[in-house]
């Protein structure tokens, strides 16, 4: 199963820079892995810590070693 990814903002273009718009989030599912924490997420996607102010797990305000599972919902925020 996987987890949804909900990339907003500045971001968007970082991922995919053909994107002209940013007024809606970018959704990526990714696969779960075992242990697999929010700066895991990051790291796939190649965000920077430092490029995120906020990041919610299924709507709770979480950190980076928040660890996440199969259906989860990851939001990130610059």
């Amino acid at each position: 199963m996987a987890i949804l990814a909900k990339i907003f903002g500045d971001l968007i273009r970082k991922i995919n820079p053909n994107i002209q718009s940013i007024s809606k989030p970018l959704n990526i599912n990714l696969q779960s892995e075992k242990n697999m924490r929010v700066s895991n997420i990051l790291n796939n996607l190649g965000i920077r810590i430092d490029e995120t102010n906020h990041i919610y797990v299924n709507c709770l305000y979480s950190g980076l070693k928040k660890k996440v599972k199969s259906g989860d919902r990851v939001g990130i925020f610059p």
